[in-house]
C-alpha cells in the first residue's frame, strides 16, 4: 500500500461507516468537500470505484468491500502502535482523553478534577461528557468512567462502588402534587428514558419527555416537572430534591474505570486513574 493511501484511508473508513459525505466530515472533523476530494483521489489511485453514489447515500462497491477489512486492519495496527508508544511515557504531563456521562460528570467528577489539577498542574484532560459509550479499543477515548452491571470489553476495568438509586422530586412537587396522586402514581409525571419505562410503584404515572441525558432530567426535576430515579450520590448535590416518601433505595449499576491495557503504565494516566478511584471510593460512606 502506497504512502499516499495512508492519508486517504481514514476518509474511506469514515464514509464506509457513516454512509454519507456530511456524516463522514463530522467524524473526521473536516469539511464535506475535503472528504469528497480524498475519496475521489483514493479511487483514482486504485483505478476503481469504491462507492456507489445514490440518493440515500454512499454504498460500498465490490472493490470497496474488498478494501474495507484491509483498511480496518491498518487502522487497528496504527492504534495499537500509538498505545504502545504512549505506554512508555513516564512523565507527569500531557493530555488524557476522558469520557464520562453528564450526570456523574457535573456533580461528582467536576470537584475531583479541580482537586486533581492542583496536584498535577501539567496533566490536562480532554473531557467528553456524553451518555454514549465511547470505545477504548477503537481509540475514541483513553479513560472512561462507566456505570454498568458488567464490563465485557477487552480493556483494563476497575470496579469501584455500586450506586444506590432512589426516586426524587422537588420538595414543592412532593408537598403540592404528590398528596393528590391516585393509586400507583396516577396523576403524577414520570421523567426518564422511555426505554426503561415507569417503575411498578408508579405504573399509572404519565411518562413524559423521553431523554437519555441525566443532567437534563435533573434540571426538569428542579423545575417541579415530575419525579424520576437518581443515584443518591448525585441527588445529595441538590438540597431541593427529596426522596419520595414511602419509597426505598434500590441497588443500581456498578461504577467502573476503564482504560486501555497499554496505557496502565503511562505515568500521567496512572496518576489520574488512581486519584479518581480513591476520590470515588470515598463516596461509599
Amino acid at each position: 500500500m502506497r504512502t499516499f493511501d495512508w492519508e486517504l484511508l481514514p476518509y474511506f473508513l469514515a464514509v464506509a461507516r457513516a454512509g454519507s459525505l456530511r456524516a463522514a466530515a463530522e467524524i473526521t472533523t473536516t469539511s464535506y468537500g475535503t472528504v469528497n476530494r480524498n475519496i475521489q483521489a483514493l479511487e483514482t489511485s486504485y483505478g476503481v470505484r469504491l462507492f456507489y453514489r445514490t440518493k440515500r447515500g454512499f454504498r460500498l462497491t465490490q472493490f470497496g468491500e474488498t478494501l474495507l477489512p484491509a483498511a480496518e486492519a491498518a487502522e487497528a495496527a496504527v492504534f495499537a502502535a500509538r498505545k504502545k508508544v504512549e505506554g512508555t511515557d513516564r512523565s507527569e504531563s500531557g493530555l488524557i482523553r476522558f469520557s464520562v456521562t453528564p450526570t456523574i460528570g457535573y456533580d461528582i467528577v467536576a470537584p475531583i478534577i479541580a482537586r486533581f489539577q492542583d496536584l498535577y498542574p501539567n496533566i490536562d484532560l480532554q473531557l467528553n461528557l456524553t451518555p454514549e459509550i465511547q470505545s477504548i479499543t477503537n481509540d475514541e477515548t483513553d479513560v472512561s468512567l462507566r456505570a454498568a452491571a458488567t464490563v465485557t470489553d477487552d480493556v483494563v476495568a476497575r470496579k469501584l462502588l455500586r450506586f444506590s438509586i432512589g426516586v426524587y422530586a422537588h420538595r414543592d412537587y412532593v408537598e403540592t402534587i404528590l398528596p393528590s396522586a391516585g393509586p400507583n402514581g396516577s396523576g403524577l409525571t414520570w421523567l426518564g428514558p422511555a426505554a426503561l419505562g415507569v417503575p411498578a410503584p408508579f405504573g399509572a404515572a404519565k411518562l413524559r419527555h423521553d431523554m437519555t441525558d441525566g443532567y437534563m432530567r435533573i434540571k426538569l426535576l428542579l423545575q417541579g416537572a415530575g419525579l424520576s430515579a437518581l443515584p443518591t450520590a448525585v441527588a445529595k448535590s441538590y438540597p431541593d430534591l427529596v426522596q419520595i416518601p414511602g419509597t426505598e433505595l434500590n441497588k443500581g449499576p456498578w461504577l467502573w474505570i476503564l482504560l486501555h491495557s497499554d496505557l496502565r503504565k503511562t505515568t500521567r494516566v496512572r496518576r489520574f486513574v488512581d486519584f479518581l478511584a480513591d476520590e470515588l471510593m470515598a463516596l461509599k460512606g
